[in-house]
């Protein structure tokens, strides 16, 4: 299961865990709506990083990989609502919200490298 792309080790342990939270969202909380965009764009993110290597171009690696991290993004704006709202505990929330930052960073990291590399 662990693969040499630290990207995409990373972004499919999150996805795992936001599945996590996304049965407990609605099987405890019985939240709906949050819930159903959380998991689209954190599952998102490593699919299309996992597109983008492998990719047809590198304008094409570039633009999944800038994909990813708007969905990043948008997570981190769900996680942190979640927290905020009291759907989740600020323990909990700060535990994935660190994940997602980390993705983060790993996926600007790697577009400025791709960029560079043009």
């Amino acid at each position: 299961m662990v693969s040499d792309n630290v990207l995409l080790d990373k972004s499919l342990k999150f996805a795992a865990r936001i599945v996590k939270l996304n049965n407990y969202l609605v099987k405890e909380k019985q939240e709906h709506i949050i819930s159903k965009q959380i998991i689209r764009s954190a599952t998102s993110i490593g699919a299309n990083a996992n597109e983008a290597v492998y990719g047809i171009s590198k304008a094409d690696f570039v633009a999944k990989l800038q994909i990813s991290l708007k969905e990043t993004v948008e997570t981190e704006y769900w996680l942190r609502l979640l927290i905020l709202s009291e759907y989740i505990t600020e323990k909990e929330g700060n535990s994935l919200l660190n994940d997602c930052l980390e993705i983060k960073r790993i996926l600007i990291s790697s577009l400025n490298t791709a960029k560079e590399n043009k």
